[in-house]
């Protein structure tokens, strides 16, 4: 794996990790996870833009935000106890697809 590409897993792992516990802020209200979740999404923001550098943004920003949609779903479900249904499953192939579609178009 290259060194771009693993600053982009990184920087993914962060935001979902960042996202994840959103709800801890208490809307902004608890400051210690408020400064935790607004610093991972800095963190994961900051790396993004080192990414940009070797990969065109347009591929690095949907993987960033297509993966991580994908992961904080699953963390939802998995970790969370979220619902899962045959929608999100369907939303969330589509936005995988649509990801796979843009980076086999940003190769050419």
């Amino acid at each position: 794996m290259s060194a771009t590409l693993g600053l982009l897993v990184a920087a993914i792992l962060v935001e979902v990790a960042a996202t994840t516990n959103l709800a801890r802020t208490d809307g902004f209200r608890d400051p210690l996870w408020s400064v935790a979740v607004l610093s991972g999404y800095a963190v994961s923001l900051w790396m993004l833009s080192v990414v940009v550098r070797s990969m065109p943004v347009s591929v690095a920003y949907a993987l960033w935000s297509g993966l991580g949609t994908a992961a904080v779903a699953l963390v939802g479900v998995t970790v969370l106890g979220e619902s899962w249904d045959l929608v999100k499953t369907g939303a969330l192939l589509l936005i995988v697809v649509g990801v796979v579609v843009l980076n086999l178009h940003g190769t050419h």
